[in-house]
């Protein structure tokens, strides 16, 4: 797939000398779904305001579908649609006519039969004649959605799109992304729901105070630095882990019921035969095993550790 977003060698720098952005280098891909996670502060919210033109970088380029987001401001940000964090609707307008004036605010034509199509994609449909003030806040959420797709754009920037709404919610929203992807929307979200990336992401970036520290396939960076564990649970207890057993690097439960041993899914050779094999040589008596492989969440923690 064609880039539509490039972002080369960005940097920005506050008044007083905090540099929030440290030479960063991203393609974001037509018609994907980039997760971008990092701790808070880490620079997530700075990158999209950048790209929407909503702040001024200090230096570098970024284009958008083609557009420099400086030259031709106006051409870029008519390709951007941006869900900010904040819930921010008049509390009495109504659905429908606060979702008309945002698409008129790029200046686009009316056109109720996409509006139309819009919010019943979004579950508004039956609300669009209601002030917004009387909605939840994950249907306030979707109208946010709403509001920033108005004026059809080709990317939608989702900047934490289900904080604080509840699992249920989250999940519908989850596959709200994954119907707007189908119509061809290029997606970029941030989260601090690992599992959000788990679940509805293709590549995931990862940023730590102000870099950019790997874009990725998902499946193929759980695969690289993915840890896979094998759970042991001994028939009796172990005092201690016998001698012979200290290449294996194997941790012991409290209790000393259960052994855990990591290995590179990777590598040649797992050792688990010969562990096992060893195991029975020293008398411990195994009684179950199981295998896990390491999570989303735990490669992101590992990652942002290795940089504080």
């Amino acid at each position: 797939m064609p880039d539509i977003v490039t972002v080369t060698d960005l940097r920005k720098t506050f008044d007083g000398g905090f540099e929030a952005l440290k030479g960063v280098t991203l393609n974001i891909r037509e018609g994907e779904v980039l997760a971008l996670l990092g701790p808070n502060g880490a620079g997530k919210t700075t990158l999209i305001s950048a790209v929407c033109g909503l702040t001024s970088i200090t230096s570098g380029t970024i284009t958008v579908g083609g557009h420099d987001v400086v030259r031709d401001f106006r051409e870029s940000r008519r390709l951007i649609g941006l869900v900010p964090q904040e819930i921010t609707l008049e509390p009495f307008e109504k659905v429908l006519n606060a979702v008309r004036f945002s698409r008129g605010l790029f200046g686009r034509p009316a056109n109720d039969a996409y509006l139309e199509k819009l919010l019943k994609q979004l579950s508004l449909w039956d609300k669009k004649d209601g002030p917004t003030k009387e909605l939840s806040g994950g249907m306030k959420r979707r109208v946010l959605i709403a509001k920033a797709l108005a004026h059809e754009p080709r990317v939608l920037f989702l900047d934490e799109p289900t904080a604080g709404v509840d699992v249920e919610l989250r999940k519908e929203m989850w596959d709200v992304v994954r119907e707007l992807k189908e119509d061809g929307v290029t997606i970029i979200l941030t989260t601090h729901y690992i599992e959000e990336a788990e679940e509805i992401a293709d590549r995931v970036g990862v940023i730590a105070k102000g870099e950019l520290l790997l874009v990725e396939e998902k499946d193929a960076l759980m695969a690289r630095m993915g840890k896979k564990e094998l759970k042991i649970e001994l028939q009796d207890p172990c005092e201690a882990i016998p001698p012979s057993l200290a290449s294996y690097e194997l941790e012991r439960s409290a209790d000393g019921f259960n052994l855990t041993y990591t290995y590179d899914t990777k590598g040649e050779r797992t050792g688990i035969t010969a562990l096992l094999n060893d195991m029975a040589k020293s008398g411990l008596v195994l009684k179950d095993i199981q295998t896990s492989q390491s999570s989303l969440e735990e490669i992101f923690v590992d990652l942002v550790r290795s940089e504080t």
